[in-house]
């Protein structure tokens, strides 16, 4: 049975609620955010990076405060998120500093981010929670609350505990004398560095806190699943792409990871669509943990594999 039960304080992030089935548990703010900021197995390790204060944020400047009003700042928080893309300063970096409004449902809850009239839309975001396994769906829409039509993809961001690698499966469509993937580089990425691991059948990147700068990369991942291991689990999203036919932000990205020595980011983009006043643009993901009792080696293919078979 789904159980919801309010935690008045988690660490410095306030009031919060538990989503739990007895096997896995969801923890979300709903003083700030929201931000699903504890994510694991009942009485395990936390997915999450949930240290509000290593994160820290950007110092505003008039540009954001012109648009946002004096005293406004934004924080990067740690846990999933709900953003918009393309990426923009300051439109995106919200404050998300306002109580969340939340609903409970049978197997789960709602929550609801104020409106942000400033930049035009309105988030939420469904969790449902399997009864008796380590699965949950999350339910992602972020509103046109502007009185003109809007382009935007819909971007789920899961900020990641440190000492993890996550696993990209490169695509396989056989396209014979064409490319058949795109990998999208930040400036900032030293393609060089040995947190990545380019082999034929996965590109891994590997979180370090004693790292020398930040990396990015994006992929168009068609097939819609990516592997975070850490500490011997397994965190699974999976998603639905059309990279085929729709159109997706920063050159092609269905999805993308950002880390730098305090987190690893687990995200994934909707397609990138022109959204009517009042209308939504929605992203879904399912999310599954699993344990594992054997060693893999995050540079080698095959040890990958035997990762992925047995999940």
């Amino acid at each position: 049975m789904v159980t919801l039960k309010t935690v008045e304080a988690y660490k410095d992030y306030g009031k919060c609620v538990e989503i739990s089935n007895g096997i896995i548990s969801a923890l979300v703010t709903v003083e700030i955010g929201p931000r699903i900021i504890k994510f694991g197995f009942v009485g395990g390790q936390n997915f999450m990076c949930d240290d509000r204060a290593g994160l820290g944020g950007i110092d505003m400047d008039k540009p954001y405060t012109d648009l946002f009003g004096e005293g406004k700042h934004w924080e990067n928080l740690g846990g999933h998120r709900i953003w918009s893309s393309p990426e923009s300063y300051p439109e995106t970096y919200t404050p998300d500093d306002s109580p969340v409004e939340y609903e409970k449902t049978e197997n789960g809850a709602i929550f609801t981010q104020v409106p942000y009239k400033e930049v035009g839309i309105q988030s939420q975001m469904e969790i449902i929670m399997a009864e008796n396994s380590s699965e949950l769906e999350i339910k992602m829409s972020v509103q046109n609350i502007a009185d003109t039509p809007r382009e935007y993809s819909v971007w789920a961001l899961s900020v990641c505990a440190q000492n993890g690698t996550i696993i990209l499966p490169m695509n396989t469509r056989d396209t014979v004398l064409l490319p058949n993937r795109i990998v999208s580089i930040w400036p900032y990425t030293d393609m060089s560095n040995d947190r990545i691991y380019w082999g034929k059948k996965y590109l891994t990147v590997t979180q370090k806190p004693t790292c020398d700068g930040p990396m990015k990369l994006g992929l168009d991942l068609n097939c819609g699943k990516a592997y975070y291991l850490l500490n011997g689990e397994v965190f699974k999203k999976e998603y639905k792409t059309n990279h085929l036919e729709g159109k997706y932000p920063d050159g092609g990205c269905s999805f993308e990871t950002y880390t730098n020595a305090c987190m690893l980011e687990f995200e994934t983009l909707s397609e990138l669509k022109v959204v009517n006043p009042g209308e939504s643009n929605t992203l879904n993901e399912k999310w599954t943990l699993s344990k594992i009792d054997f060693d893999v080696d995050v540079k080698n293919d095959a040890s990958i594999d035997n990762l992925i078979a047995k999940l």
